[in-house]
């Protein structure tokens, strides 16, 4: 969307208004998804919800890519969305469950990385073929998004099915079986179905046996209604994680930083379009940084690194499109500081969030609970992209720029006050941790 979205404006005949709405509309349509994910999940097992995900990507992208009005085009990415907010909730739930807790931060961070490289490869494919008619440009970047999910429609197919999903349905037989598959030794086996049994033994009995919508409802209730005193230090965490990230600013950059380019006096879409390939290799190569770190310095320490840079970077970028003017010098001083904050961004806060969110909440509440956060990460993503233009407008946008950076500088303090580490601990030992 970040370089089709200059193409569609002119070949459909948006106003700025149905621009900044179709950009961000996709959060809203996720929410959708995001809060009946948890129970789906739940009920079908990861994989196959994972499988009703990449059928809504693929029809979405075919469809954006056919569409001929605003209405079309709407439609189409509520399809997207549908599909983008079951992935957003199971696959982080499914990676955390399979993952044992020495590589977890690793593995679960795998999400990541090839989410930034399908990024990556957007940017590419809106400079590759901004060439191409304006009527046909942007219909063929949409057009090779169908591809990527017949890929990972192919790679479920040889995945295992969740252990600890197995073993909430009473499957104990089967979910050994895929722990021996994913552990060094049967012995390490064995002791991780022990701790998962053991963590299924403590939740309600009808949910524990995946039963009756009464079971799921309890859910709820212990989630939302009647939380303990250390299930209220969890929510706590995944819901301010959630809300911050997207409050930071950095998607807005990410989707309309040909705008920002322009803001500092960059003429040229193809430059502007050239720079966003940038954008998405440095993204790229700090996600890696973080993934090489997660596991080896801590969640704590990357998050806390990571929002004192997204502040101070943001801070940066919103003082040089205040002062720098539109020379040369001014340009490139801005294409720096959006790659900082960018880089920043991508080393942890980008990466760590999910992770924690998911490592933390128990295995009874995992999936609805990281749905809620996502559902609220979400929210106010939409809320951000679809008012940039107006805000930005209404303030300018360095105004915009200084008041991400002050919410991150807040949650830098959240992060020192609130978060404890979690590195190297099993997933069945964050009860004790919060009770702390």
């Amino acid at each position: 969307m970040s370089g089709a979205q200059l193409f569609i404006r002119e070949d459909v005949g948006l106003s700025d208004a149905q621009v900044e709405v179709l950009t961000g509309s996709m959060n809203v349509f996720m929410l959708v998804s995001i809060l009946a994910a948890g129970w789906v999940a739940d009920r079908l097992g990861r994989r196959c919800v994972l499988v009703i995900a990449t059928s809504f990507l693929m029809v979405g992208a075919l469809a954006m890519s056919l569409g001929g009005s605003y209405a079309t085009l709407m439609a189409a990415r509520f399809v997207t969305g549908i599909g983008a907010g079951f992935a957003r909730v199971v696959a982080p739930v499914y990676n955390t469950e399979i993952s044992p807790p020495s590589t977890r931060g690793v593995l679960s961070s795998l999400l990541n990385i090839f989410i930034n490289l399908g990024v990556l490869l957007s940017y590419v494919s809106n400079y590759a073929f901004s060439g191409l008619p304006v009527h046909l440009g942007w219909r063929v970047m949409y057009g090779v998004g169908v591809v990527p999910p017949v890929f990972i429609a192919a790679g479920i197919l040889l995945m295992p099915e969740s252990p600890r999903w197995l073993a909430m349905r009473g499957r104990h037989g089967d979910a050994r079986a895929v722990l021996v598959r994913i552990s060094d030794t049967s012995t390490e086996a064995d002791l991780r179905l022990s701790e998962i049994k053991h963590a299924v033994a403590q939740q309600p009995e009808q949910h524990a046996l995946g039963g009756s919508t009464h079971g799921g409802g309890s859910v709820w209730k212990e989630l939302l209604l009647r939380p303990s005193a250390s299930l209220r230090r969890i929510l706590l965490c995944v819901l301010a994680l959630q809300f911050f990230v997207p409050a930071s600013g950095v998607e807005a950059i990410l989707l309309y930083s040909p705008l920002v380019f322009k803001a500092a006096g960059m003429t040229s879409t193809a430059a502007a379009l050239g720079v966003t390939i940038a954008i998405g290799a440095v993204k790229m190569c700090f996600i890696l940084l973080g993934v090489l770190l997660t596991d080896r310095l801590g969640r704590r320490p990357l998050l806390l690194a990571s929002t004192a840079g997204v502040a101070a970077t943001t801070a940066a970028l919103a003082l040089t499109l205040a002062v720098g003017g539109a020379s040369a010098a001014a340009q490139a001083v801005c294409v720096a500081a959006v790659l900082a904050v960018v880089a920043a961004y991508s080393v942890g806060y980008a990466l760590v969030v999910n992770t924690y969110s998911a490592e933390i909440l128990p295995l009874r509440l995992r999936a609805q609970g990281l749905g809620v956060g996502v559902a609220v990460n979400r929210l106010v993503s939409g809320l951000v992209t679809m008012t940039f233009i107006s805000v930005a407008d209404a303030i300018t946008m360095p105004g915009c720029f200084f008041m991400y950076a002050v919410v991150t500088a807040v949650a830098f303090v959240f992060v020192y006050a609130r978060l404890p580490e979690t590195k190297g601990r099993s997933l069945e030992d964050m009860d004790v941790l919060f009770n702390k």
